[in-house]
């Protein structure tokens, strides 16, 4: 075994004089950890540190002889084959593959027809007297598993008698008329999945939004806390919903003459711009000295 130091060092500390001592801070430093000389030879590493490879082919005593693990005859066994390889002939990636693409802008619309609607009216399952919204449709029944929403269609429209107004996420133009020509109104609005949820849950106002049109008179009133609808927020929605075609509820923003879309302006709106610019351009140069 090594010496002992530790103790040697200690009694050599006393014998220095004052001026020579070591500084305190360093006393720690001098407490080493001491092991015998003999852990050097029981030094090893972690267990499984290292895999053993594999020798092929030497001999049936390790198991990987002979054949080394490739088995009998084959093309396998002669060398390596190339994935999806089927002997030559096309491969089913070529022959059976994938076809097509996965829409991600796709939405899971579901059909509401009006004579189902007024079915529904005819039977006392809706109130026609109230907003026909998606929690009225939920509740009796009339749509089931509503995902991104409810698409008004025309099939039976010369059924239709009661003056309904329906508030779903869109609706056909012919469903449109059919409405109005009864008497009643048709407002399309932006939904959620998320917001469906909570609507058919009773937990959020199924009409208004921050972006719904202002009612003079009318402040919508809470007892109590309820989350508010989404308004859109991706071009292709904002501008369906401002369509006055499609009843949009956004329809309010848009001003006689100009177009719902956000970046095309309609022939009008660019005809007086025209007239705008160059009536500046007149009068400027008629302020010219020289």
């Amino acid at each position: 075994m090594p010496p002992m130091t530790v103790p040697i060092l200690r009694k050599a500390l006393h014998e220095v004089p004052a001026s020579r001592a070591i500084a305190p801070f360093l006393l720690p430093f001098l407490h080493t950890q001491q092991r015998a000389a003999s852990i050097l030879s029981s030094l090893s590493d972690n267990q499984s540190a290292y895999k053993k490879r594999i020798r092929r082919g030497r001999g049936p005593a390790s198991g990987k002889g002979k054949t080394a693990g490739r088995g009998y005859n084959g093309q396998k066994q002669k060398g390596k084959v190339p994935r999806g390889f089927n002997g030559g002939q096309t491969t089913l990636e070529v022959s059976k593959g994938l076809r097509g693409f996965t829409n991600v802008f796709s939405v899971d619309m579901i059909p509401l027809n009006v004579n189902k609607l007024q079915a529904w009216v005819d039977q006392g399952r809706i109130d026609a007297s109230k907003p026909i919204t998606i929690k009225e449709l939920g509740e009796s029944r009339c749509v089931n598993n509503v995902k991104d929403g409810v698409k008004l269609l025309a099939r039976g429209s010369e059924e239709i008698r009661d003056p309904l107004n329906v508030i779903v996420s869109r609706a056909s133009a012919s469903a449109i008329k059919a409405i109005e020509k009864a008497g009643g109104t048709v407002t399309t609005r932006f939904y959620t999945p998320f917001a469906i949820q909570r609507i058919l849950k009773g937990r959020t106002d199924p009409i208004n939004s921050l972006s719904s049109q202002p009612i003079e008179g009318q402040e919508p009133t809470r007892s109590a806390f309820m989350p508010r609808l989404p308004d859109p927020t991706s071009r292709k929605d904002l501008e369906y919903y401002r369509d006055p075609a499609h009843r949009g509820y956004l329809s309010y923003q848009v001003a006689e003459g100009e177009s719902p879309s956000l970046f095309w302006k309609a022939k009008a709106m660019r005809d007086s711009n025209k007239r705008r610019t160059a009536g500046k351009g007149k009068s400027a140069a008629d302020n010219r000295i020289w």
